[in-house]
């Protein structure tokens, strides 16, 4: 499906992030990318979703250099990734249900149809009964899966998420990265960057680790299942 094929990242000055990166990722993997700060990870998943672009190097999607997609193709590209972040990034005077709603309103979606996924993405991370609370009246961990439920409402082929529980405390930590396994199980493919490694190591997935820009190690982790941490996807 995705092929980083030898990729390097220059920014201002000549700092190098990325170096001759290469990286095969299937259809319904979930991968864990971790290291050390400034280690490339951020800037993998800012090239998966095309908000950089690579300096040397290819980006393959489905055999296609998605890296020299011209400027009017990102928007339909970026409509098959969806994106999970550190700070939730919601909207504070919108409900929970128009934040997930948001990329199925842009893409032109027909009411009927966005009421549908809407409700059903909310009801899959355990929140259909907050559907018309604001951001300020949920939890942390709530605010996180609202995030959640609108990255994967519009079904997109891969989900990459940037720290997604770095703001959460350890068993709220757990349930978002279980309710990530889930949607991994049911087929997304999920590329996530995170500095916890105990974390990731008590979710089965593969694990590659950066060291100042370079992959370090690559390899599947299996672990035993961890028992279920709060409320997760029903």
């Amino acid at each position: 499906m995705i092929r980083l094929d030898k990729i390097t990242k220059l920014y201002a000055g000549g700092r190098e992030a990325l170096r001759e990166v290469s990286l095969d990722i299937s259809p319904g993997e979930l991968i864990f990318l971790t290291g050390h700060s400034g280690a490339g990870k951020s800037t993998i998943l800012k090239l998966l979703a095309l908000v950089e672009r690579p300096t040397r190097g290819q980006l393959l999607v489905d055999g296609r250099n998605v890296g020299r997609l011209a400027p009017a193709e990102i928007p339909a590209y970026r409509r098959q990734v969806g994106m999970v972040f550190q700070d939730h990034k919601l909207l504070e005077d919108r409900s929970a249900f128009d934040n997930v709603a948001l990329p199925l309103v842009i893409a032109g979606l027909p009411r009927r149809e966005i009421d549908k996924r809407v409700r059903a993405a909310l009801d899959q991370v355990g929140l259909l009964d907050k559907e018309r609370q604001p951001p300020r009246n949920l939890s942390a961990g709530e605010q996180q899966r609202v995030g959640i439920a609108r990255a994967v409402v519009g079904r997109p082929r891969l989900l990459i998420a940037d720290e997604p529980t770095g703001n959460l405390d350890a068993d709220l930590s757990l349930e978002i990265m279980q309710l990530f396994r889930r949607f991994n199980e049911v087929g997304v493919t999920m590329v996530i960057a995170t500095h916890d490694l105990a974390l990731a190591g008590r979710i089965n997935g593969r694990h590659v680790v950066l060291h100042q820009g370079a992959v370090r190690s690559d390899e599947a982790t299996v672990t035993v299942p961890a028992p279920a941490a709060g409320r997760g996807v029903r």
